[in-house]
């Protein structure tokens, strides 16, 4: 019998469970073999002229992304950091970096979303944002992963091409349909230009700057190509900055010997993509060199300075990577910690360019056998070495079924490039049609077997499809008013920055199930909706009419802020906020079964935003949780002062804080949450006119 880590290794095998799947194992089936009884099915696709055979292999590489997006991912994206994705591109179509929210912002405010001086903004860097923007400017934001999808194939037939100068002519042709097929049949591709993730761009980039690199090597190049070679790399640098770092130093590399203008001039190409980065950092956080995430984390997530690029104690986030960061690093992040987190992306990765681990096992031998005789093979695997060590100092693996290894993502059509190269050398006595034909069989049989098992898990996770979908809106005929949604992937896909007048559209909110709710309905008006997604796979989401609770109830008005909805805080400093759970307690205590736990380290503070709903003086009831081994905290707001009470008891209870009286204008009022050690729990605030 199998020992159970040795088969957590090896992966799950097994016939194919699915529909597509069968259908792409018994294609490659039949495609081994035809070939071993020496009958190709893809004879057409070797002889048809070139622009054929690349428009061809271009659209099937495009449909598969769209069956692929309608099969697996059930019609939309599904990880948040595609929704975040999603939700940047929508702004920048209307040319917003960041966007203005209505009040108040804790409806708005959210994971993946940084609020700074009263503007939000996306975290990820604006190159895949900008170019998924041109998708949603003409009213379908998948023709961009088509597009892809196309161009990665006749990127990666470049590249081979380029790869194998000395080959004879029709070897070299061939070598090159060979990896755009392998790009093509690529599931992991299929995936990273379905799902709006920013690595398929990135892939695209990265191969167009290599081609132009090797190119600018034969002496024979002109301006044009230089100014292109620094144009993509500085698009790498606006997508994905630390995958910027491998392609430079390869295109530094083989460019040195042009001519000092030629590399001035690709030097130039590059600032462009450098200047936009900066201004979408200084649009989010006011600084033009401070990191969009860096500073998200900085106010989401603790220990301070948790995330962070390199080695030492403190480094790993406790709520975003809490699981993770408690598993693997409680000893810091050092160089056996790196070499972990690397090795467990390389077993991800294993699977990611042929489908299954065992082709690429098979493959090494004969990749490195060429790469010893040829010294481009080399620089290109090089760059493929370039980019693991790129990542090796970041903590977080960042691997998923589906996505795999996804920070090597970006290197998948050099591989293929290498592994068609390597396939065409290989076995020299077998004919080559033959031979590449059976490889393409082998992947889709792969995939049948091995690796549709993990993009199907992925189509499953989360409720098994997106967490929402218009065409439930358009079936409620509901075009606009006030939309309520209740996850945070739900709320990037249905969000639109430009709508905020629920008149001539849909204001999409957060359902906070508080006085958040009740404020901004009095604010925008009727009519309003909650789009309510289900976490059990076979239950449907529901859209109905939806009325906050009044705010007056039984004679005397009421409104409870949930402090935990308030995640993320306005402000860090020295301490850290995380929504936490607590049930099991009496009714109502903490209400709505959660509380914001505030942690330090070992002091520091947390501000909160408190709504005022309008200019008047209001009496302040905080309220907290209160546990046994609490820290003691203080909490101001405006010149009011409270201090946490010790434990009443061995068990958790709430405890109001005295009401205080104030003058407020009408807005968000900070409130500053203190401690300096240890832990403590705020459940709400309330506000009452006072009388």
């Amino acid at each position: 019998m199998i020992p159970a880590k040795l088969a957590a290794l090896a992966g799950k095998w097994s016939y194919p469970t699915d529909d597509a799947a069968w259908v792409v194992c018994a294609a490659g089936f039949a495609l081994v073999v035809a070939a071993l009884a020496s009958r190709d099915l893809l004879e057409n696709v070797w002889r048809a002229s070139r622009p054929r055979f690349l428009a061809t292999a271009g659209i099937a590489a495009g449909f598969l992304t769209l069956g692929y997006a309608a099969h697996f991912l059930r019609g939309g994206p599904r990880i948040v950091d595609a929704t975040t994705y999603w939700l940047q591109a929508k702004a920048l179509a209307h040319g917003h970096l960041a966007w203005t929210p209505p009040f108040p912002s804790a409806s708005f405010r959210g994971r993946f979303l940084l609020f700074h001086e009263g503007k939000l903004a996306g975290i990820f860097p604006p190159g895949w944002p900008l170019v998924l923007a041109f998708g949603f400017a003409l009213g379908s934001p998948m023709i961009v992963g088509v597009a892809l999808s196309a161009g990665l194939v006749i990127a990666t037939y470049a590249l081979a091409f380029e790869l194998a100068p000395t080959a004879p002519p029709d070897a070299r042709e061939r070598t090159a349909r060979l990896a755009a097929l392998l790009s093509a049949a690529c599931a992991a591709l299929r995936y990273h230009t379905a799902d709006p993730m920013s690595h398929a761009a990135s892939a695209l980039a990265i191969t167009v700057a290599l081609v132009l690199a090797f190119r600018a090597t034969r002496g024979e190049a002109s301006t044009k190509t230089f100014v292109a070679l620094g144009a993509s790399i500085g698009f790498i640098l606006c997508t994905r900055p630390f995958s910027a770092i491998p392609i430079f130093l390869i295109a530094a590399f083989l460019v040195r010997k042009a001519s000092r203008r030629d590399r001035i001039v690709g030097l130039a190409a590059i600032l462009p993509g450098l200047l936009f980065l900066l201004l979408a950092q200084h649009a989010a956080t006011g600084s033009f060199f401070l990191s969009t995430q860096r500073a998200y984390y900085a106010t989401s997530d603790g220990p301070p300075d948790c995330f962070r690029y390199g080695f030492g104690q403190g480094i790993g986030c406790l709520h975003e990577h809490g699981d993770f960061v408690r598993a693997r690093l409680q000893n810091g992040f050092g160089l056996v910690a790196a070499l972990g987190t690397t090795l467990r992306r390389l077993h991800m990765h294993l699977s990611d360019a042929l489908n299954a681990w065992p082709l690429a096992f098979f493959a090494a031998p004969f990749c490195f056998r060429d790469a010893r005789r040829d010294a481009r093979l080399r620089v290109a695997w090089t760059l493929v070495l370039l980019q693991i060590l790129a990542y090796f100092p970041f903590y977080f693996d960042g691997d998923y079924p589906g996505g795999g290894a996804r920070f090597f993502a970006d290197v998948l059509p050099v591989e293929h490039a290498l592994v068609a190269i390597a396939a065409t050398n290989a076995f020299p006595k077998l004919a080559a049609h033959l031979k590449s034909t059976v490889i393409v069989g082998l992947l889709a049989i792969a995939f049948g077997v091995h690796g549709a098992f993990d993009h199907l898990a992925l189509a499953d996770r989360d409720g098994g499809r997106p967490m929402f979908e218009p065409e439930r809106l358009q079936d409620a005929h509901v075009e606009n008013g006030l939309l309520f949604v209740d996850t945070d992937h739900g709320f990037d896909l249905a969000y639109d920055p430009s709508v905020t007048d629920p008149k001539h559209g849909l204001v999409v909110a957060r359902l906070r199930n508080d006085a958040h709710d009740r404020l901004l309905f009095e604010h925008l008006g009727k009519p309003s909706w909650a789009y309510r997604f289900a976490q059990q796979k076979d239950k449907e989401p529901t859209l109905l009419p939806f009325t906050p609770q009044p705010a007056d109830v039984a004679g005397h008005e009421d409104w409870r802020f949930e402090s935990e909805v308030d995640w993320p805080p306005l402000a860090q400093s020295g301490a850290w906020a995380e929504p936490i759970f607590a049930t099991g307690l009496r009714q109502n205590c903490p209400s709505n079964g959660q509380a914001l736990a505030v942690r330090a380290a070992p002091s520091g503070t947390v501000t909160l935003a408190v709504p005022v709903p309008r200019k008047g003086t209001w009496s302040i009831h905080p309220w907290m949780l209160v546990r046994p081994g609490d820290s003691t905290v203080t909490l101001s707001l405006g010149n009011l002062g409270w201090m946490s009470p010790p434990p009443a008891s061995n068990q958790a209870t709430c405890v109001e804080l005295s009401a205080q009286t104030i003058e407020l204008d009408e807005g968000e009022v900070p409130l500053v949450i203190a401690i300096s050690s240890g832990e403590a729990a705020i459940d709400r605030v309330e506000l009452m006119p006072s009388r």
